[in-house]
């Protein structure tokens, strides 16, 4: 069993979760040692590639020091595969009444996709107080989740779609803000294109913003 908490502990402290999308297995290494050499060690890999299992089970027993997630959960079964394959932490897009059992049964974190105030109580009536918003952007960004924060004190809340390297400070400020989910860190063009020094800086960019906005 997982110690959700310190897990919890280790997305706030990252402060931004690289969103991958890794379309061949041998990429899956190489990608997370360039993120954790710019000091990024939360990852999520999106189940939206064939490899996508594989490439999780990869990073798990690479001997890496990262804490590995699935992202894109949309149904029951991808629950059971990713914690076959050794995913840390699970990610959703959105949380239909149909995964809340296996959501829950999960040993681990699981961050549930919310964009409503509503969506976002009700797990937390369930248990969940990290949240997924998404698609955050097109949701109001940065300032619907200020305005949630008077209303909704115990829940923290991962921003995830349309966050961008700019936008990045606007999430980071905001104590309610775990950490913020991005995809411009490993696009997969760049890790098609096996541009490993380039994501390393883009890492150590955002690692360094998120040590000077949240220091300690």
């Amino acid at each position: 069993m997982a110690d959700v908490n310190a897990q919890k502990r280790q997305l706030r402290a990252a402060g931004v979760v690289p969103v991958l999308t890794i379309e061949r297995t041998e990429d899956a290494v190489p990608v997370a040692k360039a993120l954790a050499d710019g000091g990024l060690r939360v990852l999520e890999v999106t189940l939206r590639t064939a490899c996508a299992l594989d490439a999780i089970k990869e990073i798990v027993n690479s001997g890496l020091d990262v804490l590995v997630g699935a992202g894109t959960i949309t149904c029951e079964s991808d629950v059971g595969s990713a914690l076959k394959y050794g995913a840390q932490f699970l990610v959703t897009p959105a949380t239909p009444a149909f995964l809340l059992s296996e959501l829950a049964a999960f040993p681990g974190l699981v961050v549930p996709g919310i964009a409503t105030p509503t969506e976002a109580l009700s797990l937390y009536d369930h248990g969940f107080d990290v949240v997924k918003f998404f698609p955050a952007e097109p949701y109001g960004g940065a300032s619907t989740l200020k305005a949630l924060s008077a209303p909704l004190p115990n829940i923290s809340f991962m921003p995830t779609g349309g966050v961008s390297f700019e936008k990045l400070p606007s999430y980071l400020k905001l104590p309610n803000v775990a950490a913020a989910g991005g995809s411009w860190l490993a696009t997969p063009a760049d890790i098609q294109a096996g541009n490993w020094a380039r994501i390393t800086e883009l890492a150590q960019e955002a690692s360094d913003l998120v040590k000077s906005l949240r220091p300690g």
